[in-house]
């Protein structure tokens, strides 16, 4: 019983600190990303645990009521930080590494059913984010990818190809069918 309390204290000291608007434990009790994040790691223990039925229907209900879509299977790690949470997804075989922070409409995915369907049973179909991470608003990481410790993903990125840790924000993009690669920013200028 101890551990699940340190990591209830960790989640509303996390919310304190990365929250400017949050000015004390009972409004950090309110922050709508916490009910996400605690649900999760209840359905992730039913999961591990065998019901995944049962899991599922707590993750739906905490999608219901607070637009956050974590899967059971998801592992997430300490101090787990969503901003403005309301259409983040986080896939299956995602693993998330501790101090990560996400902001409102994040998805961590699978390429698609086409691809994800040849893989082998048990093969990560979803990305790993390292420690102390940022993904910015609205990006999307896509695909059994790696985003290194420290990485800083801009809003509005689409990441399919792993990011070394130590990135400096230069996130690589794939465009189009993925035979053009840029970095973040550096797009053609297209007019009609």
């Amino acid at each position: 019983m101890r551990r699940p309390l340190i990591r209830l204290r960790e989640d509303l000291a996390t919310t304190m600190d990365k929250d400017p608007s949050v000015t004390s434990l009972l409004e950090a009790l309110c922050h709508p990303a916490l009910p996400a994040v605690w649900s999760h790691r209840i359905a992730h223990r039913l999961h591990r645990g065998g019901h995944r039925i049962l899991a599922r229907l707590l993750s739906n209900v905490a999608k219901i009521l607070t637009g956050v879509e974590i899967h059971p299977g998801a592992r997430i790690g300490r101090r787990f930080f969503i901003d403005h949470g309301h259409g983040v997804v986080i896939g299956e075989t995602a693993v998330i590494g501790d101090d990560v922070t996400l902001y409102q409409q994040v998805t961590l995915g699978a390429i698609g059913f086409w691809r994800d369907n040849a893989r082998a049973e048990g093969e990560a179909r979803h990305p790993r984010i390292g420690d102390r991470v940022v993904v910015g608003a609205k990006a999307t990481v896509l695909g059994p990818v790696t985003i290194g410790d420290g990485v800083v993903v801009p809003a509005h990125s689409l990441v399919l190809t792993t990011i070394e840790s130590g990135g400096n924000g230069k996130t690589p993009v794939k465009i189009g069918d993925g035979n053009v690669q840029r970095p973040h920013g550096q797009y053609p200028v297209q007019r009609e």
